[in-house]
């Protein structure tokens, strides 16, 4: 009986898990991640180009390149509550500095700051949640914990606009910091580990060599998609409102806001599609084929769409959105489980990790061919055909495992 009530007990405090590890990621994002919805705002404070505007995002990216691995050997060693609550402090100073910046490149470089502090949000919650909750039920898990970070993107774009346009740009970056700081010390005071076997897991001290070996056959199936389905999010991300003023004479304001429509439909997206990789007889690569297609459809209604009708352009951003933001549900649940034993936290660091090259360098080199040629058309049909690729080259891998039985 005691035993019975000690489980219900504790499959109960995994929602309130789920609960911590969704609001530490959305608040840890809030500005990191809703960059692009201040994008005119610094546009028009500083006097920047598109491709410079994508360097605000890639100075905030930067550092995980190696960070997320770190932080992922951090997390399998040393307790989730401290690597994440020191980060998150180190994100809301950070932002704080760059509130007080005096020019851009001071701006950049408190940005950078503010990436090592973010590099323990993204594995940190994804390793208590996979420690939490079984293969069962895991995809869903992971996709509403993934969703606090277009959620969070979402609520910038309608706030941190509002913000700066009443209180100016400094404001934004104040209120980001608060955001941070709060969700991050809430998950490092309340969060307790699982009382299992998995709680053991996190202590392995394998050496991290021996870990990439065992990765190493499965990196392709985690890398492709990876890298591909990250460009489409972080273009959306940065360069949505300002092509739709350049291409269609859409305001600025309204541009943030269907910014929020494809970040909120793509929170949805990363609940529906996780739930369904739970689901799917053909494994959780299934749902990421799909998310890719349906991407490639959508750039290419998006480059031939005639006119500035505002409902069908706010139809495309929010299908987009869905897939474009979506996808990393299922995939952050693939990553974990393809994880070798005791090294959740490094694979998901390294998985990362490998994303977060393609985070920093795609936004200014989408910008830099804007600044080119005149458009960002050009920026949008090169992703589609990479995303295309992609999809053909791991259909075919996906196709003879399913022959073969595996």
């Amino acid at each position: 009986m005691t035993t019975s009530a000690a489980d219900e007990r504790q499959s109960a405090y995994r929602w309130a898990v789920l609960a911590l590890a969704t609001l530490a990621q959305t608040g840890g994002c809030f500005l990191v991640q809703g960059l692009g919805a201040l994008g005119p705002t610094l546009q028009a404070a500083f006097g920047l180009d598109a491709a410079q505007v994508g360097l605000t995002m890639s100075a905030a990216q930067t550092t995980p390149i190696v960070g997320l691995l770190v932080a992922g050997l951090l997390l399998d060693r040393f307790s989730e509550r401290i690597i994440v609550g020191v980060g998150a402090t180190m994100v809301a100073a950070s932002l704080f500095g760059a509130g007080r910046a005096q020019n851009f490149s001071d701006v950049l470089a408190w940005l950078v700051v503010a990436s090592i502090g973010y590099c323990t949000v993204q594995p940190g919650g994804g390793k208590v949640v996979a420690a939490w909750f079984s293969p069962a039920t895991r995809g869903f898990a992971m996709g509403i914990r993934q969703a606090g970070l277009p959620l969070g993107a979402a609520l910038a774009a309608l706030i941190l606009p509002a913000a700066a346009a009443r209180h100016g740009w400094r404001a934004a970056f104040e209120l980001g910091a608060l955001a941070a700081l709060a969700s991050g010390w809430l998950f490092a005071f309340l969060y307790r580990p699982p009382p299992d076997p998995l709680r053991e897991r996190k202590r392995s001290h394998g050496h991290w060599r021996e870990r990439l070996a065992e990765l190493a056959p499965r990196l392709p199936r985690i890398v492709t998609p990876g890298v591909t389905l990250v460009t489409v999010q972080f273009c959306i991300t940065v360069y949505l409102p300002l092509d739709l003023r350049d291409r269609f004479g859409i305001p600025a304001e309204t541009g943030t806001k269907l910014l929020f429509v494809a970040q909120f439909a793509g929170a949805i997206a990363r609940i529906i599609l996780a739930a369904w990789s739970d689901r799917s007889r053909r494994g959780r690569f299934f749902p990421l084929a799909m998310s890719m297609g349906a991407i490639v459809v959508g750039i290419a209604a998006y480059i031939a769409a005639p006119g500035a009708s505002l409902w069908l352009v706010a139809a495309l951003a929010a299908w987009l959105g869905f897939f474009g933001f979506g996808w990393y549900g299922p995939w952050i649940a693939l990553v974990s489980e393809a994880a070798p034993r005791g090294g959740v936290g490094f694979t998901i660091g390294f998985a990362m990790a490998i994303n977060q090259v393609f985070v920093v360098l795609a936004p200014p080199a989408f910008g830099a061919l804007r600044d080119a040629t005149g458009t960002f058309a050009y920026g949008w049909a090169a992703i589609a055909i990479a995303v295309l690729i992609a999809l053909l080259s791991q259909a075919r891998v996906f196709s003879r495992r399913s022959e073969g039985g595996g």
